[in-house]
């Protein structure tokens, strides 16, 4: 009898279950977008912000040691300490090896260019451009063409085994050079192979491969900084706690959390003598991005579970009206308040399952749609994902339903069955 009484309700009250079912959909396709794209943004969002350009950076540790007393800076006056090149590879053979997507070394040297019979101190800034690196079987290429991928070129790339340049457009108009000519650095004649723009300092600068920047120097193999891009969790407390503080299990943790810190110090332990700090500038940017989407995605999830269960409340409200003779008729016979409620609650729980499936399916649809538009690749969607979501549909359709239900089980059979309320 409960079976045939949910039964005859959809069969007899199909416009009013189909509304309060479109309700629970729309409702539950909007959610499931959004949780499956909340789920897998912070990978694809840090991968869009990582074209704005290294978000870690690796130095010397003799560089990142001053030495002040009284005010006074007592580091001896010389150039500097370097890098070994040989050493880079290592970049790739940390724990996080995969989440970072490129590496650029740098070396700025000062020289003077020769035009004209006049001479002007520019720096060159030896790095690499697309340079084949091996590490154990792993082989990848790396530079700034994908560290940078903003950087333009108005000509050719040079490849890192040339002797070609780009020069910056600011350093180039003032020159009145252009792609293809030659120019005279130190003795030594050189190709542009064509003119760079970047927006910063790099504009005014001669951007050589780094082979060629360390011949100028007479360091062989040797490297100032080297700008690394890798996929980082936004930072929170536990991130910013000191790993000399840590141990055990805790320490663990945060050595295999993806944090700006984290992968610093793995950096660090790479290269030797080296010191790794996050740009600070950079990895905040990212984590406020991240969390104001996050935010958004939220707010928007809210306010469709809200609207939906407002819709089910009116569709449900409307429902009971009408059925409030059979309310009064089955209380008349005897039936309890409890008995009348959880026929209404197991019609609104097989509403919410069917409308939550159906949303389901056409959130999942839209979450994929979302990703090729925005980010050209798919959203993944976690098989976990269903019944959470089957979950809520039964939530906000309850939620819906309960003030309808409490009146109809409140109603006097008398009254009820007069048409009255």
């Amino acid at each position: 009898m409960f079976v045939r009484l949910v039964y005859e309700s959809f069969r007899r009250q199909k416009r009013r279950k189909l509304l309060a079912g479109a309700a629970i959909t729309l409702g539950v396709t909007v959610a499931t977008a959004m949780i499956a794209v909340a789920t897998d943004i912070g990978d694809k969002i840090n991968r869009e912000l990582r074209t704005i350009g290294a978000n870690l950076v690796v130095t010397p540790q003799e560089d990142s040691l001053d030495l002040e007393i009284g005010g006074v800076n007592l580091k001896p006056p010389t150039d500097g300490a370097f890098l070994s090149e040989a050493d880079l590879p290592k970049i790739k053979g940390t724990f996080w090896h995969n989440n970072i997507t490129a590496f650029a070394p740098m070396l700025p040297v000062s020289v003077s260019i020769e035009q004209d019979g006049k001479r002007q101190d520019v720096t060159l800034l030896g790095t690499y451009f697309a340079k084949q690196i091996s590490f154990g079987t792993d082989h990848f290429t790396t530079g700034v063409r994908s560290t940078y991928p903003w950087w333009k070129v108005s000509g050719t790339w040079p490849e890192d085994s040339s002797r070609n340049v780009l020069l910056g457009e600011r350093l180039a108009a003032r020159l009145g050079d252009k792609a293809g000519d030659e120019i005279s650095l130190a003795g030594r004649q050189l190709r542009v192979s064509g003119i760079l723009s970047t927006g910063g300092a790099e504009d005014d600068e001669i951007v050589a491969p780094l082979a060629l920047a360390q011949e100028f120097l007479g360091r062989p193999g040797a490297v100032k900084r080297v700008n690394v891009s890798a996929l980082t969790k936004p930072e929170d407390a536990f991130a910013r706690r000191d790993p000399k503080s840590l141990s055990g299990a805790i320490y663990d943790r945060w050595y295999c959390s993806p944090y700006a810190q984290s992968i610093a110090f793995q950096l660090a332990e790479a290269i030797p003598h080296s010191h790794a700090e996050q740009i600070r500038q950079v990895a905040q940017n990212e984590g406020a991005v991240l969390t104001r989407i996050e935010g958004l995605i939220f707010l928007i999830t809210l306010a469709a579970l809200f609207a939906s269960a407002l819709a089910v409340s009116s569709a449900m409200a409307t429902a009971m009206f009408e059925r409030r003779a059979e309310v009064g008729l089955m209380k008349a016979l005897g039936a309890g308040r409890l008995a009348v409620a959880s026929i209404f609650f197991a019609e609104a729980t097989l509403l919410a399952l069917i409308g939550g499936l159906a949303g389901f399916v056409v959130g999942s649809g839209l979450a994929h749609q979302i990703g090729r538009s925005i980010f050209n690749s798919d959203i993944s969607i976690p098989a976990v994902l269903l019944p959470v979501i089957l979950a809520i549909a039964v939530i906000v359709t309850f939620a819906g339903s309960a003030s309808a239900i409490r009146r109809a089980v409140g109603l006097d059979p008398v009254f009820a069955l007069r048409g009255e309320l």
